[in-house]
């Protein structure tokens, strides 16, 4: 009698695959201290007289790293597997927000900045999405929904907390908070919960049933087709609009008459929004196909943006708030399922990487947002820019195809 199947890695009971899911979620949370700069904006704008465009600068070194350290993390990830990589990081991570506690000139933000963005490189997608989608076959898109919940749940905690900041300059001890819970906290907790699956021929798990026979495409066969290229333009334009409103929704609010701490609370919303959006879209993509769950999701971002070009009113912010944290908080769960379905799981890291050379767009988005905030008072211009570029997206992605139809096994 010949044996049972093996079951593929983290979908039996006791397989450590939900220790590997809760180290992912906490290593997630990392990530979420992203979130924190646009809500402490008008503090340490105020603290140091700079502009908007100044501050928002900051992004321009930052995401470059990142992009350029995307392709670099997603081989390290293949190569000596995502924990060394998620321990460096979450250390780095530390480091960078106890130095910016202490900063005291603009030319220090731009420079530490630049050490954290490659810590929350290594923290992000890329490493997380490689190890979630090795452990499950079944189910990744859930699986992948609950551990990118930790950086919403991570960045919600801290721009809610925000609003505790009553003091002048308390930014500084937020800061100083943020660097010690990542080592005291995080830290160990990636140290101990994330590891490899065992007992796999070469470097990644059996593939899920409906990868079976079909062949996965490497770097070099990925951007040679039209998918791969038009996910490109799909994450440009995503970060060129996500990166603006992360800066400038609290700034943009407040100007139009709402309180700070009601500007922030609205962040705050958008972000923990993203919690159960990650978990309810990734149910939902396991049952829809890879390409429609992509188009559902980029189509309700788009209609995000569309209520942004609106006049403020309460109904239309709560709108925007609802479409834009649903969908940009799903994008995390779709994208690697997407990825998976056009080239194979074997070098998703590796592709994911080389695409994540689209961040800067996110800079470029915070730059002209405030450029035109600063030259005319308002963000309405910018607003419809985004719009306009958000419907092209879902046009385009339409066009997304299995690229590994063309070649055999």
């Amino acid at each position: 009698m010949s044996p049972s199947p093996r079951p593929f890695p983290g979908e039996r009971p006791g397989s450590g695959a939900l220790l590997v899911v809760f180290g992912g979620f906490v290593c997630q949370m990392g990530l979420g201290y992203n979130y924190i700069f646009g809500a402490l904006a008008p503090d340490v704008i105020a603290d140091f007289g700079w502009t908007k465009a100044e501050f928002s600068g900051a992004r321009a070194p930052q995401l470059w790293v990142m992009a350029l350290a995307s392709p670099l993390i997603g081989l390290l990830v293949v190569r000596l597997g995502a924990r060394a990589v998620l321990v460096c990081s979450t250390v780095l991570l530390g480091v960078s927000f106890l130095l910016l506690s202490g900063m005291s000139a603009l030319w220090q933000l731009y420079a530490v900045l630049c050490v954290q963005a490659l810590s929350v490189t290594g923290l992000g997608d890329i490493a997380v999405g490689q190890m979630v989608s090795r452990w499950f076959g079944r189910n990744r898109g859930l699986a992948l929904g609950v551990v990118y919940t930790g950086s919403n749940f991570g960045g919600a905690l801290l721009v809610r907390s925000t609003g505790l900041l009553a003091e002048p300059g308390a930014w500084r001890d937020m800061f100083q908070a943020m660097g010690g819970a990542a080592l005291l906290f995080m830290l160990p907790v990636a140290f101990f919960t994330i590891r490899e699956p065992r007992g796999l021929e070469g470097a990644v798990t059996k593939p899920a049933e409906a990868d079976v026979g079909v062949h996965d495409l490497q770097l070099a066969e990925a951007v040679r087709t039209r998918s791969f290229w038009i996910l490109g333009a799909a994450l440009f334009t995503f970060f060129l609009y996500f990166v603006a409103i992360l800066d400038h929704l609290v700034l943009h609010l407040t100007e139009q008459g709402y309180s700070g701490g009601d500007a922030q609370a609205h962040l705050s919303n958008a972000i923990l929004l993203g919690m159960a959006s990650k978990i309810g879209f990734g149910w939902i993509a396991d049952r829809l196909a890879p390409r429609t769950a992509t188009l559902l999701d980029f189509s309700l971002l788009a209609a995000s943006s569309l209520f942004l070009v609106l006049p403020v009113q309460p109904l239309v912010i709560w709108i925007f708030v609802v479409l834009f944290g649903f969908a940009a908080a799903a994008r995390d769960v779709v994208y690697p399922l997407v990825l998976v379905y056009c080239f194979g799981v074997r070098a998703m890291a590796e592709i994911y990487g080389a695409l994540m050379l689209a961040l800067p767009a996110g800079a470029l988005g915070a730059w002209y947002a405030a450029s035109v905030s600063d030259g005319t008072d308002g963000y309405g211009a910018a607003f419809i820019t985004f719009a306009i570029l958000n419907v092209m997206t879902v046009a385009a992605l339409s066009f997304v195809r299995d690229e590994r139809a063309g070649y055999s096994t």
